[in-house]
């Protein structure tokens, strides 16, 4: 290996050492210049000085004796040295008795003395006699030409420089050749060493140059020679370890080999899983379709027959009954609805499990909603049990939600809490809350054990067998609330104590549609004969001064003779006699609708009105509104007439094939005050309208020849009938069911069963009263 001059470290070296020392003798060079140069320059000055001072007697005798030959001869003299270019004599009357000059000296160099010390310099010397010193006799005046000094201090300063550049020249040999010998060339003999060995082969150690056995190069021998060992012994142990990984990889090519046939067989299971895996899932989704199949039929079937159930009995229900029939009757009806409600929930949590539970976003009024489950509840509530709908003021008049759902979680907790309550009371409150809604639902009865608090919302399970034995029930409501709670992104809460109690608390994310209502005022005192923890005062405590009254409780057993109210509230019928006798005010009945007085009686203790618990706040207003005016009972329209509009006569094709579900609509729509035709299939329908106008069609879904879908398909199609309204009749709840009624071209969907007002709600949105023949 060949390093050029130039890349070797002894050149290297060299030339920074030769580059510090000519850096050095140059600086001490230039100061001995300098040295020079200002001794020279003091020189000028001192020669000229001494010259003047040897001129200066005779000069100054001339000048006394005014003697010009003399003169002359002296500055001649003087002119005589090489420096001197004119020298004057001049007396003290300014006459010039002698002058003498040249010109200065021509050289290519005179252009760096010049720069050193000056062109020229003049000189000037006061003549005198030492005997007179203060008369001057004139002037001696020499100019002097500085090139005869400045060209030898050129010379000696050339000199100067070109001998220090010369003994750095030689110095830089001299270390270039001892460097190269101490330095370069036992480390060329080194690197030679090292580069023609095979360094996987030989490992044998360098030798160490002579004479550098302790210095730097031996050192890096010794440790070369080392790192040679070391070499050695880590490529013994790698091929040692080359061979045994190549032993290990013949064992790992077996192993894999091994494995490879595992995998294959397992591969091959794995096929056989995934076909088996498909094939279930095949399975499955067949029979997920044969349940909903078996659901929607079911809930046809189921359906079907208790609409015209429902039906009748609504209908007969209608008609002259005694006591005794009537009762019977109503518990059949309401054991029906139970029933539907049944139905209703096992579905949902069908559609729960399916994935398919659809939430609706519209404006409705959720106090009165409460109000109207807890009216259609309260016929389960107990004769010891007091239910109670308490609805903050403060709740907005309409939230954005799904009413349906709303209504089913506040009717399971209703249902739930009347139906473990004996005695005590029983509270519905609702309420805005920081999330929107907080329904709340407590009541007094056996509580439910903290082991259990879980368990009940499981479907199908409640708190203990000994439970389902003594009251009954399924099981499904409370699970259905709890997820129908998380379907509208809220949550259902539990509060409870075995032997004490319940409290369910329901939050629910309903955003305010509409501010709270704004009430008309009202004035006057309101005292109400009632017990201190009852839900009627904490009812008339909450709405009753926020109406603008005044209102006091008094003990059940006080007396009024000293009250002066304006109107008396008591949850007493018996106490009505004594109070009239007392007093001559408006009274208010509140109490369960088995306790109402009868008209004869309440004619006698006139003015004077009913209303049933729980109490709901227009009923309560309108009811005070009227006392307070002390107007009759008769004088605004009573339930009934509020719930029968005038109604125009409108044609309506029904087109049903069940003879009941026939005869419960036909007389629906007689009452509602409709001319009703009957079709018993989708064909026979399509006659009677190519031959009949009519107003608003009721189409069955599921009918033999033709059913409803086809029915609507063809009359869709035909175009002669583009704006007659098609509302769909069916027995199937399941979610896709309104969708298919839609894409087959019809208006509106009835569920069955229906009642009375839901069918005269669907007249009124179809047939607008307005419209009078």
């Amino acid at each position: 290996m060949d390093i050029s001059l130039t890349h070797r470290l002894s050149f290297k070296q060299a030339s920074l050492t030769v580059l510090v020392a000519f850096i050095l003798g140059t600086l001490l060079s230039l100061i001995q210049v300098s040295l020079d140069y200002a001794n020279e320059d003091a020189s000028i000055d001192r020669e000229i000085h001494s010259l003047l001072e040897i001129s200066h007697n005779p000069a100054a005798r001339i000048s006394y004796n005014i003697d010009a030959e003399l003169a002359q001869e002296l500055v001649l003299g003087l002119l005589q040295s090489p420096a001197v270019m004119r020298a004057e004599i001049i007396d003290n009357s300014g006459l010039v008795l002698a002058s003498v000059g040249r010109p200065p000296a021509r050289n290519r160099y005179r252009i760096f003395s010049d720069f050193l010390f000056g062109e020229r310099r003049q000189f000037e010397d006061q003549l005198f006699v030492s005997h007179a010193p203060n008369e001057s006799l004139g002037v001696l005046r020499l100019e002097v030409d500085t090139f005869a000094f400045g060209n030898d201090f050129l010379r000696r300063a050339l000199l100067t420089l070109v001998t220090g550049f010369a003994r750095s020249l030689l110095l830089s040999l001299i270390l270039l050749v001892l460097f190269y010998a101490m330095l370069t060339k036992p480390l060329v003999g080194i690197i030679h060493a090292l580069s023609d060995r095979d360094p996987r082969r030989d490992f044998a150690p360098l030798p160490c140059p002579a004479g550098h056995d302790l210095d730097e190069i031996g050192t890096l021998v010794s440790v070369t020679n080392q790192q040679l060992i070391n070499t050695h012994r880590e490529i013994s142990q790698r091929r040692e370890a080359e061979d045994r990984l190549t032993q290990y990889l013949g064992e790992l090519e077996n192993i894999v080999s091994a494995r490879t046939a595992e995998l294959k067989a397992t591969n091959a299971r794995l096929i056989q899983s995934n076909r088996e895996l498909e094939q279930a899932r095949s399975t499955a989704l067949e029979m997920a379709q044969a349940r909903a199949s078996f659901l929607a039929n079911m809930s046809h079937e189921i359906r079907t027959p208790l609409n015209g159930l429902l039906g009748m009995l609504e209908l007969t229900l209608d008609g002259s009954l005694d006591a005794e029939q009537r009762q019977q009757l109503a518990i059949a009806h309401d054991s029906g609805k139970v029933l539907v409600d049944l139905l209703n929930d096992i579905l949902d949590l069908s559609k729960f499990e399916a994935g398919q539970l659809e939430l609706e976003s519209i404006p409705f009024d959720l106090g009165a909603l409460a109000e109207d489950t807890a009216n259609l509840l309260s016929q389960n509530a107990g004769p010891k049990v007091e239910l109670t709908c308490l609805i903050d003021p403060n709740l907005p008049a309409q939230v954005l939600g799904d009413p349906t759902r709303v209504r089913q979680v506040i009717s399971n907790l209703l249902s739930n809490a009347l139906k473990f309550t004996r005695a005590g009371r029983v509270d519905l409150r609702v309420a805005p809350s920081a999330k929107g809604v907080r329904i709340l639902v407590s009541d007094t009865g056996i509580g439910i054990p903290e082991d259990a608090h879980q368990r009940i919302f499981q479907p199908f399970l409640q708190a203990g067998a000994g439970i389902t034995r003594q009251f009954g029930g399924t099981g499904l409501g409370l699970a259905l609330t709890r997820r129908l709670c998380e379907a509208m992104q809220g949550q259902l809460q539990l509060e409870s104590r075995e032997g004490v109690g319940s409290q369910f608390s329901a939050e629910l994310p309903l955003p305010q549609h509409t501010p709270p209502l704004s009430w008309p005022p009202l004035h006057g005192l309101v005292a109400a004969f009632c017990a201190t923890g009852s839900g009627l005062a904490e009812q008339l405590q909450s709405w009753l001064p926020s109406w603008g009254l005044q209102f006091q409780r008094l003990d059940e057993s006080a007396s009024a003779d000293a009250i002066e109210a304006d109107l008396l509230i008591c949850a007493n019928p018996e106490r009505l006699r004594a109070l009239r006798r007392e007093r001559q005010v408006p009274l208010l009945l509140v109490s369960a609708y088995g306790a109402f007085i009868p008209s004869a009686l309440a004619s006698e203790l006139a003015p004077l009105e009913q209303l049933a618990r729980p109490l709901a706040r227009h009923a309560l207003h309108r009811a005070l509104q009227r006392l307070l005016r002390q107007l009759a009972a008769t004088a605004e329209p009573s339930h009934a007439e509020l719930q029968q509009p005038t109604r125009q006569q409108a044609r309506v094709l029904l087109v049903e094939d069940n003879p009941v579900n026939q005869m419960v609509a036909k007389a629906m729509l007689s009452k509602l005050g409709c001319e009703v035709a009957v079709a018993a299939h989708g064909g026979e329908a399509i006659g009677y309208l190519e031959q009949h106008p009519v107003d608003l069609v009721l189409m069955d879904c599921n009918m033999p020849v033709m059913d409803g879908y086809e029915a609507t398909r063809r009359i869709r199609q035909s175009g002669r009938w583009p704006d007659l309204p098609v509302i769909a009749l069916t027995a199937n709840a399941l979610p896709d069911e309104r969708e298919r009624c839609q894409a087959a071209g019809m208006n509106d969907y009835l569920a069955k069963p229906f009642r009375r007002e839901d069918l005269a709600n669907l007249l009124d949105s179809w047939l607008p009263l307005t419209s009078e023949p």
